[in-house]
């Protein structure tokens, strides 16, 4: 791909705070995002088209308290609550200018797990608001700006580790950004996903989210696992037409053990017709 956008996430910058309490500070989860080093972990867009860098927007730096009815944990004390930002590894509106001329904005999201915490929640809840913001985003509400208008022709798109209905987010935040009236889901499938649930059975039978949507294969064999899930998604605008779309898990073995070798997380893909020019 000859154009690109990346820049440093919140992944393994330290926040100078003891945010797990165990008496040390410096730890991969004193982070303001877990990381064993700063940048562990963090995102990139590829792009075939002119991305447009000046135009470009990071939000990482904006902090969970500045969220609009932040759900922060009434245990978390005033250090870490004036201190902890929002984004896992960040927030981006990435405009590319596309053949026609029209440009296409590109909100990326690689959300915080919502578990690896306690009973207060914190992970599951700061999951949410970081899937909320793009929420508000769409309603026209901006992080640095009193109002701004939501861009025409975008697609949400990224790891937002939440299923609709399984596992151990909170459902709520995502289902209302599927529910979006300025977007689609495409609902991607594959047919390695549907067989691969099946064969392994276990907590797997206990979902209600279509196992032919999911998008990631974690573990069975453990009490906690949440088995597979829809996890990873691409949301474009309704100003855009959705062509094709589908989750690349293969079935046959071989390939499959290749894919594995890369990520739990299967490969997300969506084909969009080019929108008229603004």
């Amino acid at each position: 791909m000859p154009h690109a956008y990346a820049v440093a996430p919140n992944r393994g910058v330290p926040t100078g705070l003891d945010l797990d309490s165990d008496g040390r500070l410096g730890e991969p989860e004193d982070a303001h995002s877990f990381g064993e080093f700063r940048g562990a972990g963090g995102m990139a867009l590829l792009s075939r088209y002119p991305v447009l860098i000046e135009q470009a927007q990071s939000f990482a730096a904006f902090l969970w308290a500045d969220m609009p009815g932040a759900d922060i944990p009434n245990a978390i004390d005033g250090d870490i609550r004036v201190t902890l930002r929002l984004s896992g590894s960040g927030h981006w509106d990435v405009p590319v200018r596309l053949p026609n001329g029209a440009v296409l904005h590109l909100l990326a999201l690689h959300a915080s797990p919502p578990v690896f915490d306690g009973p207060e929640d914190r992970n599951g809840r700061r999951n949410a608001d970081q899937i909320r913001f793009w929420v508000k985003y769409l309603n026209g509400w901006h992080p640095l700006h009193s109002t701004a208008l939501p861009p025409r022709h975008a697609v949400v798109l990224g790891t937002l580790n939440a299923d609709p209905q399984d596992g151990d987010a909170k459902h709520g935040a995502l289902r209302r950004l599927l529910a979006h009236p300025a977007l689609q889901d495409p609902a991607p499938q594959s047919e390695g996903g549907q067989r691969t649930s099946a064969a392994q059975g276990g907590v797997n039978l206990q979902h209600r989210t279509p196992p032919a949507q999911d998008t990631v294969d974690w573990p069975e064999d453990r009490p906690d696992s949440p088995g597979n899930l829809r996890v990873d998604y691409v949301l474009p605008t309704r100003s855009l037409h959705v062509t094709a779309g589908g989750v690349y898990w293969p079935s046959e073995p071989e390939e499959a053990r290749l894919v594995e070798q890369a990520s739990r997380h299967r490969l997300v893909w969506v084909d969009l017709a080019l929108p008229s020019a603004p």
